[in-house]
């Protein structure tokens, strides 16, 4: 495997390199599976789902990130500190729970790039970051969402564009035969964010991208990359095997 920082070097410069994780959730529907830990880190073969995400985004030129964490943080921490003692990042605390939008809108205030990658610490979707990076530059997008193309499914909403990729609505969750969902990977504008005016607690997927979408222009992108949300004990049993 080459470093991550050679094999990224011909990447245009503009290629995003910060990405916010989310990993402040409770867990609650793992807790039977994993009692005691937050639920990006729960183990997978014997590691941190967490250090799949992290590897993942580093191997395609991401070189900071920032974590947004709550619930157990100290166990991510000493954790980050002992498995990634080289790696660039910072770390923001939600005192309170502030919904997803808050979180993302906390750690916007410490990146350091003007687009930032947004990711959660229990979904793993293995996306083309220079793809999705590309689109949401050239477009000028405020929020360009990658989406993972899914069949017979009701545990997610679906997401429709148009031809030129722009979205076009938002759908609820139901029994569908096919659709398209939200990964939960995002290129964000940060500015647009922040310039939105959100309160400290928000949704971001109700609040800002439902909210949102007619008067920003947001954009989403289809990749058919491996996707598992091991907040559901099955996948979570799941990933035990697929990440062998």
């Amino acid at each position: 495997m080459s470093h991550p920082n050679t094999a990224n070097s011909n990447r245009p410069s503009h290629h995003l390199t910060e990405a916010i994780i989310l990993a402040g959730g409770l867990g609650t529907r793992l807790r039977s599976a994993v009692p005691d830990l937050p639920k990006c880190m729960a183990p997978v073969n014997g590691k941190p789902f967490l250090g799949y995400i992290i590897q993942s985004l580093q191997l395609q030129g991401v070189t900071r990130f920032i974590f947004s964490l709550g619930y157990l943080h100290e166990t991510i921490e000493v954790y980050l500190k002992n498995a990634f003692p080289t790696l660039a990042y910072e770390i923001v605390i939600e005192d309170t729970p502030l919904g997803t939008g808050g979180a993302i809108q906390l750690a916007c205030s410490k990146a350091q790039q003007p687009n930032v990658l947004v990711t959660n610490g229990d979904t793993f979707f293995d996306i083309e970051v220079a793809e999705l990076s590309d689109m949401h530059l050239q477009k000028g997008s405020a929020c360009t969402l990658c989406l993972k193309p899914m069949q017979q499914f009701d545990r997610y909403g679906v997401v429709t564009t148009n031809s030129d990729g722009r979205i076009t609505s938002f759908k609820e969750k139901q029994w569908y035969n096919e659709g398209l969902i939200n990964g939960g990977v995002y290129a964000l504008n940060v500015a647009a964010l922040l310039q939105s005016k959100m309160p400290e607690t928000f949704s971001f997927e109700k609040a800002f991208l439902e909210a949102c979408f007619h008067s920003l222009q947001m954009y989403a992108i289809v990749q058919n990359g491996y996707f598992i949300d091991i907040g559901i004990p099955e996948d979570y049993l799941k990933a035990q095997t697929d990440f062998l």
